[in-house]
């Protein structure tokens, strides 16, 4: 069974060593512009590197539950191709945030589309979870036989 969820871990695991590097660039901030904690204000170059990792880690949550589900009620694949593209986003947007605050527009947007596609990724597969075990009709059988 855990090989049937490696994709999945692996996303997860990379993901999680990317939060790390995240908190790791921030105690660099600090130890740079002499902000020491529990201190969040100080230098703008500091500031908005904290709110980006604080922002990373606010969606992190988010991130992992549907990355999860919609790997597991609909395609690991698919979502782990997603939650990539997720990590690169929010690499995008951290690095852009950490120099300008509207340099992380693109990488915000970025994963929030991904964010959503995972969401419905995970409904939809919830949906025909439901629909194969109470009603005996699978929609996904049904579409990969035309296809």
């Amino acid at each position: 069974m855990a090989g049937d969820l490696a994709l999945l871990a692996a996303v997860s695991l990379l993901s999680a060593l990317q939060q790390g590097r995240f908190a790791r660039l921030v105690g660099k901030s600090r130890m740079k512009h002499k902000v020491l904690p529990p201190a969040v204000t100080g230098a703008p170059e500091f500031e908005r590197t904290f709110r980006a990792q604080q922002n990373c880690a606010e969606f992190y949550p988010i991130f992992q539950t549907l990355l999860w589900i919609a790997g597991w009620f609909c395609n690991q694949e698919l979502a782990s191709l997603l939650g990539l593209l997720y990590m690169y986003a929010r690499h995008k947007y951290f690095h852009g945030y950490a120099e300008s605050v509207s340099r992380r527009l693109m990488g915000f947007y970025l994963s929030l589309i991904v964010l959503a596609c995972l969401a419905i990724l995970g409904a939809a597969g919830i949906v025909n979870s439901f629909m194969d075990e109470y009603l005996g009709f699978n929609i996904g059988k049904k579409l990969h036989k035309l296809f």
